[in-house]
């Protein structure tokens, strides 16, 4: 049974993150592709300067926040699907009710805080 008192703007916050990390993970990989198109036919050896990161480096962490937000994404549509199937609101360790506090919070929340600790 899904929570007796789901905020509302539940989601509508779920939505606008989605957006928003859709917007980011959108970003992040055009970085990449701008860095290795930038990189491509260039002789400079970034790998032994010792001022500061090499292009890879850069890379590497551009990729990685690109994974984090595709990854917000599945989250955030995963708890859309438990909205829409009613299992918003429903801890899926112990079958709980999720309280709205925790849901507000944190509304991608699958478990109930005692199952999440």
């Amino acid at each position: 049974m899904p929570a007796s008192f789901v905020p509302d703007d539940v989601p509508d916050r779920l939505r606008a993150a989605r957006a928003e990390a859709v917007a980011r993970a959108a970003g992040l990989r055009a970085d990449v592709t701008d860095m290795v198109d930038a990189a491509r036919g260039s002789n400079a050896d970034d790998e032994h300067d010792p001022d500061g990161a090499t292009i890879a480096f850069e890379r590497a962490q551009a990729e990685t926040l690109a994974r984090a937000a595709t990854a917000r994404v599945a989250e955030i549509d995963a708890a859309l699907a438990r909205q829409a199937d009613g299992a918003f609101g429903v801890c899926e360790a112990c079958g709980a009710e999720i309280p709205a506090a925790r849901l507000t919070a944190r509304p991608t929340a699958r478990r109930c805080v005692g199952c999440a600790a």
